[in-house]
This record gives structure tokens, sequence and C-alpha cells, in this order.
């Protein structure tokens, strides 16, 4: 059968046979295409050194700590040149919570079952991320959450934190539980804001010298934890045989061959002290069981209030009830917390409870701050949060993943990144300034 082919193409074939030597000379070309067709930049031709020269760019290679930290992408990648560089004690006391873990989970699961609405044609070539919290200006909505046993997570400990936190220009805070004391940290960042957390003991004198301590070297907001009636069932602990200070075992000496610079610190630096006692010995359960008071009740917060004269904060509430209520008894804000995990399995998520919480405060007490921490990893989390009502966020582990990776300069790219986490997210978001975020801007997935 003959086949016709637009008569406005003299060239082309009036047949099938006809055709066949092109088709043929195409397959021949091995790219299946008409040679003559095929674009000049596409045709092969052996490579010029000149060409090549600019691709050439070997570096040397870079093994120091300074090289990974920056290599560092997200907390998680922290999280993973800390454990190895840290004994498994300390690491798995930072990076557990309490019996089989559940709550810290979900708490995380909570920021990923998320979903962003994102503006379109907004001008977000600058962003803000500065807020204000409880008085005063911070730099980004994020500060360092209380943290115990620091030093031994890593020698610069609340040295390293509270400095970091100084350059960034955020609050940190300090634990009764801290390895380093209040005036120390004071001196190390002179010009950082810092805040005290205090856990109020059976024996109120010695509370009452803590608070009046904090209070001279300059701290302008105490936080009073009130989760702690009895210490959390924190398995990896008991299993690891966690005490203070940490016990030369076999184990220990056997885990510490393969972290000889984390000894080398901990044995060469100042021993272990603590803001609220000189030495203990034992393990976390039994040094919370010991110190703090299973009798707290709304009296001692009004207590609180009449002695401490600046900002005062309530870490450790769980329900809307007892948000509202303890502003009624004075507080100028509240830290949504589960303690990171680390109390009661199985406890309500943080970052769930915000929008009741948020609606239920700015309803009866629109000055009093909601804080809110648990589960963040990510400068994406901080934005959501403060998009569903969060004032401002801490960080726990996320800031001790950078102190056991790298010390002071650890710390610091925790903050860099999440810093960069926020900004991107903004922009993506179409919002410039913290104070425009709303929760039109996140919806919640699932519960």
């Amino acid at each position: 059968m003959t086949q016709t082919f637009p008569p406005d193409n003299p060239e082309a074939p009036t047949t099938s046979q006809s055709a066949a030597p092109d088709v043929q000379a195409a397959g021949a070309s091995g790219a299946g295409q008409d040679a003559r067709r095929l674009p000049a930049a596409l045709k092969r031709r052996a490579p010029k050194y000149a060409d090549l020269a600019p691709l050439m760019q070997f570096k040397k290679p870079d093994f120091g700590r300074a090289a990974k930290l920056r290599r560092a992408s997200t907390i998680w990648d922290l999280r993973d040149q800390a454990k190895r560089r840290t004994p498994q004690a300390p690491f798995d006391y930072t990076d557990g919570a309490a019996e089989a873990e559940i709550t810290l989970r979900r708490a995380r699961q909570a920021f990923l079952d998320i979903e962003f609405r994102p503006g379109i044609l907004r001008d977000v070539s600058h962003i803000d991320l500065s807020t204000n919290i409880l008085g005063g200006p911070s730099r980004l909505p994020v500060g360092i959450a209380p943290t115990g046993f620091t030093r031994m997570m890593q020698s610069e400990g609340e040295y390293a934190g509270s400095q970091a936190a100084e350059a960034a220009g955020i609050p940190y805070t300090l634990s009764t539980m801290g390895t380093a004391s209040i005036e120390d940290v004071a001196a190390a960042a002179p010009t950082g804001r810092n805040w005290f957390q205090l856990y109020l003991w059976t024996d109120r004198d010695r509370s009452l010298e803590l608070i009046q301590r904090a209070a001279a070297a300059g701290n302008d907001t105490l936080m009073v934890t009130v989760d702690t009636a009895v210490a959390g069932a924190r398995l990896r602990d008991v299993r690891n045989g966690m005490t203070i200070p940490p016990a030369l075992t076999l184990k220990t000496v056997l885990d510490a061959s393969y972290r000889p610079a984390w000894w080398f610190n901990f044995l060469t630096h100042e021993p272990l002290t603590f803001a609220s006692l000189s030495r203990y010995t034992g393990t976390v359960a039994d040094l919370i069981n010991s110190m703090f008071d299973p009798t707290l009740t709304y009296a001692d917060l009004d207590w609180l209030r009449e002695t401490w004269k600046g900002k005062l904060v309530v870490k450790g509430i769980q329900t809307v009830e007892d948000a509202r209520k303890v502003a009624d008894h004075g507080a100028d804000g509240i830290v949504l917390s589960n303690h990171g995990g680390r109390q009661l399995d199985r406890a309500p998520i943080p970052f769930h409870l915000l929008p009741e919480v948020s609606a239920a405060l700015k309803a009866d007490h629109s000055d009093a701050a909601i804080i809110l921490d648990t589960g963040i990893m990510s400068g994406a989390d901080i934005i959501a949060a403060v998009a569903l009502g969060a004032d401002f966020t801490l960080i726990g582990r996320a800031y001790l993943y950078g102190l056991m990776a790298g010390g002071r300069a650890g710390v610091d790219r925790t903050l860099e990144i999440l810093e960069k986490d926020m900004q991107r997210t903004m922009a993506l978001l179409g919002v410039s300034r913290i104070a425009d975020l709303t929760p039109d801007h996140v919806r919640i997935l699932t519960k």
C-alpha cells in the first residue's frame, strides 16, 4: 500500500519503502533520532581540560569538631553526633523519658501531624523573628529550658548554654538542679537575660535562700515547676545505674573507652556541684524524692507570689483548668509542659492543649504569657506552636543534643539551625513577623 505525505513537503518520501533508509540511519545513530536535528550542545565530543578544570575543586578533608557541627543540618543530626560522643548513661538521661516513653513519642508526633497553610504574594524579603516575653525582648520566640545535671552531659554545661543564649539574644533558664551556681551563671553571661527555675523544697528556708540569690543575681523571672510531687519512673536511668556523680563501674569504664574526650573533660574539670546543694550521692530519683515536697498546694503559690517581686511563671501545666487557676493566683505566665515526658507517661500533649488553653487565658487573663515545651525538634515546630497560640517556646533536649555534640559551639549550632528553620518556614508561609502568625496558618490533622 502506498503512503502519501503532504504535498507541501517536497523532501518527504512517497512510499513507506523509500522512508526505510532514513529510519535505519536514525537507528544507526544510537540515539534513535535524526542526527540532522540533534542540537549542537548534545553532540558527543571529547572533554577538554579547560572545561574540566573548574569542576576539579577537591577540598582538604576536615574531620574536626567544627566541621562536623557545620555539616549538621537538623537537630536530629546533632543528636547523632551527641550519641557518638557521650557515654550511654548521660546520653540516655537526656534522650529518655518515663516508663515506656509514650508521652515523648506522642509529643514529637503531634508536631508532625499538622498541615501548614501558606499564603502567597506577600513581601517576605525581611523576616522578623523577635518578640516580647514576660516584660522583656527576645530576638527569637524560643529560650533555653531548665535542665538538671547539665555539666554531666558535657563539661561546659550551663556556661555554654547561658553564653550561647546571651549571644543569640534569648532567655536562659538555670535549673535548681543545675551544675553551676546562680552567681556563676550570672557572671558567665552578664548581659544575658537569665531566669531561674525553682523546685519548692520541704525546707522553705532553703527555697527562700535560692529565691533571694536569684533576685540578687539579676534574674528577672522565677519559673516554679509543679509536676514533680514524686519522681517519674525513668527506666533508662535505672537500667544504666545512673547516679550522681557517675559511678566508675566496669560497664562505664568500657563505655568510656569509646568516648575518651568526654571522660577527659569530666575528670580534669571542677567536680559537679549544684545550684541548690554542694554534694549529693545517689540516684536521680532518690534525689528528687528526698528534696521535693508532695504537699504543695495553691497556698504555696500564693506565698511565692508574695515573696518574689519579678515575673512568676508556673511550669508543668497540663489542663485548661489549672492554667486558669494559676493565673487567678497571680502567675504572670504558664509553661504548658509534661516535663518532656519524664514524669507521668501518657500525660496530655502540650501542643494538643495549646489552642484550648490559649482561648481560655486570652478570655480571662489576656496578659498571662503562654509558653510551650516538650517535643520541639525544629524551627517549624516553634512556628507552629506560636501560630496556635503560644507566646513563646522552650527547648531542652534540642539544646542538650547540641551541647553534647560540641559544647558551646554545638549550642550555637542548635540555635542557628532553629533560626534558619524559622526564617524559611515563615517566608514560605507568607508571614514576615511573628506577631502576624495566626491559627489560620496551621491545621492539626490528628489528635
